[in-house]
């Protein structure tokens, strides 16, 4: 049978539809497309008029495709930015009014919680011990801890994340040396004191995540980030995003998403796997419990 999920971000809106077989996701359909609805938050604001409207059609043209397909149970949910915007119901009412479907707004235990199973139950191989889940979105950053088998038991959220950090500090095409030490500056800061339960390995998801496989592979240790940042930071965006086959609007995010990562992975003392599945599977995974 198969299901989906819509997860409206901080950065992106994005449709998995994938078929459920003893507890086995298979995808049949990805999409993700550039909302940006988190732009403009850190003060605590309100999502344009024009931009709810926008990120509603989204919704209501990824329900249509995920019904193309057969998919009778369809979970849209939201994240950071609705979390976060004083106006963040207007966008819900919207997307239900469009795709006649709730919409849930999760809280950052419920969106550590889904991005651990999803990481945990979709990595293809056994997983002894405690891991830890880092989920880098545009908006916050999850982290959780726990068991392939018992699910997360400790988890904090964060709120930084690749857009916030991009809008407040990135100007530059390609950004500055002094651009990317305030970045390092925020996120050092954020995570000052942070005491994670003992962990064996570490997985990394979300779209800052996805998109590093293409730069530096599997997994991502401090020495290859560093090199990253390096061609990032001395490389035009569109020639990288060429070069990678990324889209613009992600590479110019990439930075920022990346400090996020190394730092945790520093604190944590372990480089992070990246992940083949994270909120969106551990939505439909929810989906198939209940």
């Amino acid at each position: 049978m198969a299901y989906a999920c819509i997860d409206v971000g901080s950065n992106t809106t994005r449709l998995l539809v994938a078929d459920v077989e003893d507890g086995r996701l298979r995808e049949l359909m990805s999409q993700r497309v550039f909302t940006r609805i988190g732009r403009g938050l850190a003060g605590g604001g309100k999502i344009p008029s024009p931009k709810i409207a926008e990120t509603a059609e989204v919704v209501c043209t990824q329900v249509r495709h995920a019904r193309d397909l057969g998919v009778k149970k369809i979970a849209v949910v939201g994240t950071a930015a609705i979390r976060q915007a004083k106006n963040g119901a207007k966008l819900v009412a919207a997307v239900e009014k469009e795709t006649g479907l709730p919409m849930q707004v999760l809280s950052d235990e419920e969106e550590a919680r889904l991005a651990f199973v999803g990481a945990t139950k979709t990595l293809g191989a056994p997983v002894e011990g405690s891991v830890a889940v880092v989920d880098v979105g545009g908006g916050s950053t999850e982290i959780a801890v726990g068991t392939v088998a018992g699910g997360a038991t400790w988890s904090a959220s964060f709120r930084i994340g690749s857009g916030f950090l991009a809008d407040s500090y990135l100007r530059s095409d390609p950004p500055s040396e002094q651009e990317l030490k305030s970045v390092r500056q925020h996120v050092g800061g954020t995570f000052e004191g942070l005491a994670v339960p003992p962990v064996q390995s570490a997985v990394a998801v979300g779209g800052s995540a996805t998109s590093l496989r293409r730069l530096v592979g599997g997994e991502l240790e401090h020495e290859t980030l560093e090199r990253s940042i390096r061609i990032l930071s001395t490389t035009p965006i569109d020639e990288v995003a060429r070069r990678f086959e990324l889209e613009p609007e992600r590479v110019r995010l990439l930075p920022a998403g990346m400090l996020v990562l190394e730092e945790v992975s520093d604190r944590l003392e372990l480089p992070l796997k990246i992940g083949r599945g994270g909120l969106r599977e551990g939505v439909i995974l929810d989906l198939l419990a209940r």
